[in-house]
């Protein structure tokens, strides 16, 4: 946060999975103490399972990594005047859930998972350990274990074995 306060910029562009941290996170952190901050997002990850959480944390925009550089700078354009930018298959997306009045559409049971739950998944697929997740979130070991309850069930996942293999097969097919 205070790169930001000293760099003064007129947007920011961040990255779903950071080193340290989340980029939702950060996203939502950005929002409470700069709300006026435009914020994009730029990812590797899936947009059926990030768009529409960035733009809940507070993003005017989600693009993949793979779009042109001339998308980038649309994009950039449209979030600095005030405008919500997403790829044209998520504004469809969007645009036919609201006028049709259905819940969105789940493309994979990954999209279940809260923003929390999905953080762990993940963290979970790059091979930490229920403790290590705990100190690295700042929560008990306990609440892990609750969250790790919660997305066995919702993946409907037999044991942590299970929940293990699956999260690494998403881990890696996430990155790609």
């Amino acid at each position: 946060m205070k790169a930001i306060r000293q760099a003064e910029p007129d947007v920011v562009i961040t990255d779903i999975t950071l080193k340290e941290s989340d980029g939702l996170e950060l996203t939502k952190d950005i929002k409470a103490r700069y709300p006026d901050m435009p914020v994009i997002v730029l990812s590797i990850h899936e947009e059926s399972t990030y768009c529409e959480r960035a733009l809940r944390a507070g993003a005017q925009g989600y693009l993949m990594k793979e779009v042109a550089s001339e998308d980038v700078i649309e994009a950039i354009h449209k979030v600095c005047n005030g405008e919500i930018h997403v790829s044209g298959t998520m504004a469809k997306r969007f645009l036919h859930n609201m006028v049709g009045g259905k819940t969105p559409e789940i493309q994979s049971p990954i999209e279940t998972l809260s923003n929390r739950e999905l953080e762990i998944f993940k963290l979970i697929g790059q091979g930490f350990k229920a403790s290590q997740i705990a100190e690295r979130l700042y929560l008990s070991a306990k609440t892990i274990e609750t969250y790790r309850a919660r997305i066995k069930e919702k993946l409907d996942l037999a044991d942590a074995g299970e929940l293990l293999r699956y999260a690494i097969k998403w881990a890696k097919s996430d990155q790609q």
